[in-house]
């Protein structure tokens, strides 16, 4: 079997994004190619029992087990290629919750926002691929046409309705939201949800509705969660955020400053929103979000504006 190369982009990504992984279309459709991959020895697989990923070592990494250590959790339908990882095969092994988790021996099973922080950047990304596809088939045992029981296709990446008048080829669902951060003038507006830790606060998001452009998505979330309108809207960058399958969508905006601009909480969806500035954002009040997450990122690069002038 022969591993393509792949070449990593050196760009400063967001945590779980980055094209570490060869995705490999072509193969997932040559069933006899994805059938030696299991059974090769330089063949890798991922874990995941529930919702989480097997770690371990010093520092920690994420454990890619061999066909050995893996062979009595397989079964006919719950291993997913993922690609090509570091030039080998790969696969995630769907692992049932019930129980004890194994390998107790080898490390521990731990939730991928932890994983985030601690892993390597290629790791967290093969990590995020594994778990979402893996939720992804638990969550799609039935067609949503006919009602027929579905069975993974393309080596899990779709899937496929038994029934024959139906066949329904199923792709996975990726749920687009927008982030952004609003700026005005020295400030910049964040809000907080009643569910968060005390003093957190961080910035507006949103999905995005069928028929709804990014920026129209953008525009539209700010307004209804915080009444404020605003004119400019330049793209930042994305993050896969597989909890279970958004992809967030990370903006900048400015205030448009031709209106009286006013805080309310229009449809309920905050607690509070407030305009803070720099200093009052290095304080440590309010708190900000998780530093894995694209809205840390996206208040961090607003405070690093100030220093860059």
């Amino acid at each position: 079997m022969t591993a393509r190369g792949w070449s990593i982009p050196l760009e400063n990504h967001n945590v779980f994004a980055g094209a570490f992984v060869d995705r490999s279309g072509e193969m997932r459709k040559d069933a006899d190619w994805l059938k030696e991959a299991l059974t090769h020895a330089e063949t890798r697989f991922v874990p995941v029992f529930g919702e989480h990923c097997l770690v371990g070592d010093d520092p920690l990494q994420l454990k890619l087990l061999e066909r050995h250590q893996i062979e009595h959790f397989l079964e006919e339908y719950n291993q997913i290629f993922l690609g090509l990882f570091r030039g080998k095969p790969a696969f995630a092994v769907a692992i049932s919750a019930g129980g004890s988790a194994p390998y107790a021996e080898l490390g521990e099973f731990q939730d991928l926002r932890y994983l985030g922080s601690v892993l390597p950047a290629d790791e967290a990304n093969l990590a995020a691929h594994a778990r979402g596809l893996v939720l992804w088939n638990a969550s799609q045992q039935f067609c949503g046409i006919c009602g027929s029981s579905a069975r993974p296709d393309t080596g899990g990446n779709s899937r496929r309705c038994l029934n024959a008048a139906c066949g329904r080829e199923i792709f996975p669902r990726v749920d687009p939201a927008i982030i952004v951060l609003v700026a005005d003038g020295e400030r910049c507006l964040l809000g907080r949800q009643s569910g968060w830790p005390e003093g957190r606060y961080s910035t507006i998001a949103g999905f995005v509705e069928p028929g709804e452009s990014l920026e129209d998505a953008v525009r539209r979330e700010v307004y209804e969660e915080t009444n404020i309108r605003v004119a400019t809207v330049r793209y930042h960058s994305s993050q896969p955020w597989p909890f279970p399958s958004s992809l967030m969508l990370g903006f900048v905006a400015e205030t448009d400053t031709t209106v009286a601009q006013e805080i309310r909480l229009n449809d309920g969806e905050l607690e509070d929103a407030k305009w803070f500035t720099r200093k009052e954002l290095r304080s440590g009040f309010p708190q900000l979000p998780f530093r894995i997450s694209i809205a840390r990122r996206l208040v961090d690069g607003w405070i690093d504006l100030e220093s860059a002038r």
